[in-house]
C-alpha cells in the first residue's frame, strides 16, 4: 500500500473533518462548494468526511445498509433529471455491487446514484482545481441485514457478533452488532469482495482512513445472542494476505490505518510492513498514568496523521472542560513550553498539534469554532439523536475565522505552496 500524508510526499500540511450532514444544510451543492472555497481560504489541503453511504441505524453512517452505494440524503438536487444512458454507464461500471443495492432500496436506487456520482465528482472536480483533496472513512463491518449482509451471506460467520473487548472505559465492552467475516471464505474467493470495494472506494476520495484496522490481525468475537460484549474471544483476521490481493488487483492505494485503542506489537508490525501511516491523537497526550503513551508530541511519527480528536472523541473545548487537574495542569505546561499564547484553551490545543512532526495535521472543524460537548458528533457505545447529528449555524464560515486558521497554519509551516 502507498502512504500519502499531504500534496507532495514531503509536504507538511493541514485538513479539516466534517461530514457534509454537518453542513448547515446538511448536503452536498452550493454550501459544499463554498466549505471548500473557504478550506482553500484557509490554507487547508484536506476535507475528511466520514462514510459517504446511507446511515444505518441510530443515524449511524458507520452502519450503514451498503459498503457501495452512496447516500441519497446527501444529494443537494434528489429530482435531477437521470438518462437510460446514464443508467447503462453506472450499470456497467458498478455492476458488481448496484444490482445488489438496487435489490435492497427499490425502484429509482440506480437513479439515485447517478445523481450522487454525479454531483460528488462534481465536488471533489472543484476541490481539486482548488488544491483541497478529499480524505475518506472505510469502516471494517458492514450492516446486519443490509444489501451486502444479503446479496453475500456465503462471505460471513453465523453464530457470532462483531465487538470490542472491555477495556478501562467499558467493563462490558462493545457490541457492535455487526456480521463477522468468514475471512476462509473471502481467502478461497481471493478477496474479490474487498478489492471491488476497495475499487468504489479509490473512486470517490483522494486518501482512504481504513476503521479498526487492528481487526484485520484480531478482531473481537462475541457470541450470538450475549448481552454484552464481555463474554467475546479474540479471533485471527487476514493480516496481510489480504491488502496483498488488493494491491495485486488495484496497485498502491493511499490508505491509512485507524490505530487507536490497545493496538499489539503484531498490528503494527503489519501496518508498518503495509507502510501505511496510523493516527495520533491530541487528546490522549496528557495522561500522567501514561507518560510513554504513544501519542504524546515527543514520540509522533512524521508518516503518522495527527488529530485534535475524531468524531468518536469531545470537541476540544468540551475535552478541555473535563480535564482533571493533573492532566490540565500537564497540558498547560506543554502549551507554555511550546511558547503558545493563545486566550482560549482549544486553540492551545489547535496550535499545539500543528506543532506536532507529524506532516499531516487534522482538525475538527467544531475545534475551530470553539464549540463545546453540544456539539459532540458521536459517543460510541451510545444510540441516540444526539449522535451524528450535529450542524454548523449558517453564517458560520467567517473570512475573520479563515484568517486566523491561515495564519496558525502558516505559523507551522503547513500552508502549502499554491498559498504562500
Amino acid at each position: 500500500m502507498a502512504r500519502s500524508s499531504g500534496s507532495t510526499p514531503q509536504a507538511r500540511v493541514n485538513g479539516l473533518q466534517m461530514h457534509p450532514t454537518s453542513l448547515p444544510g446538511g448536503r452536498l451543492g452550493e454550501e459544499a462548494f463554498a466549505f471548500v472555497d473557504w478550506l482553500a481560504a484557509a490554507g487547508q489541503s484536506w476535507w475528511q468526511v466520514l462514510p459517504l453511504g446511507p446511515v444505518g441505524e441510530g443515524g449511524s453512517p458507520y452502519k450503514s445498509p451498503s459498503a457501495f452505494a452512496g447516500s441519497p440524503e446527501l444529494l443537494a438536487e434528489p429530482d435531477a433529471p437521470v438518462t437510460a444512458e446514464e443508467v447503462r454507464r453506472l450499470r456497467e461500471r458498478e455492476s458488481y455491487w448496484l444490482g445488489a443495492w438496487e435489490r435492497f432500496a427499490g425502484a429509482g436506487a440506480p437513479e439515485d446514484q447517478v445523481r450522487f456520482d454525479r454531483e460528488w465528482t462534481a465536488l471533489r472536480s472543484y476541490a481539486a482545481a482548488r488544491g483541497v483533496g478529499i480524505i475518506g472513512d472505510l469502516p471494517i463491518y458492514v450492516a446486519a441485514g443490509g444489501a451486502d449482509h444479503r446479496a453475500h451471506p456465503e462471505l460471513f460467520q453465523t453464530g457470532a457478533r462483531a465487538g470490542a473487548p472491555p477495556d478501562k472505559f467499558s467493563e462490558a465492552g462493545q457490541l457492535w452488532g455487526n456480521p463477522l467475516y468468514d475471512w476462509p471464505a473471502l481467502r478461497r474467493r481471493r478477496y474479490r469482495w474487498w478489492v471491488e470495494r476497495l475499487r468504489r472506494t479509490s473512486r470517490l476520495v483522494d486518501l482512504s482512513r481504513i476503521d479498526h484496522f487492528r481487526g484485520f490481525v484480531a478482531y473481537w468475537s462475541v457470541p450470538e445472542g450475549d448481552a454484552d460484549a464481555s463474554g467475546g474471544r479474540w479471533a485471527r483476521g487476514p493480516g496481510r494476505a489480504l491488502f496483498e490481493a488488493i494491491r495485486r488487483e488495484l496497485g498502491d492505494l493511499p490508505l491509512v490505518a485507524e490505530n487507536l485503542g490497545e493496538i499489539t506489537p503484531p498490528v503494527e508490525r503489519l501496518r508498518r510492513e503495509l507502510k501505511l501511516p496510523g493516527m495520533a491523537v491530541m487528546q490522549f497526550a496528557f495522561d500522567a498514568d501514561e507518560p510513554r503513551s504513544p501519542y504524546k508530541l515527543a514520540r509522533h511519527q512524521e508518516d503518522d496523521i495527527v488529530y485534535t480528536g475524531t468524531h468518536d472523541h469531545d470537541t476540544a473545548r468540551g475535552w478541555y472542560e473535563s480535564l482533571d487537574a493533573d492532566s490540565r495542569a500537564e497540558f498547560e505546561r506543554e502549551v507554555a513550553a511550546a511558547g503558545i499564547d493563545e486566550d482560549e484553551p482549544w486553540w492551545s490545543l489547535i496550535r499545539l498539534t500543528m506543532t506536532s512532526r507529524c506532516r499531516t495535521c487534522m482538525l475538527q472543524m467544531q475545534d475551530v469554532l470553539g464549540l463545546g460537548s453540544e456539539a459532540r458528533m458521536n459517543t460510541p457505545g451510545t444510540v441516540g439523536p444526539q449522535n451524528w447529528s450535529w450542524r454548523m449555524e449558517k453564517g458560520a464560515l467567517t473570512s475573520n475565522l479563515a484568517a486566523r486558521l491561515r495564519e496558525a497554519t502558516q505559523a507551522s509551516h503547513r500552508l502549502p505552496p499554491r498559498s504562500t
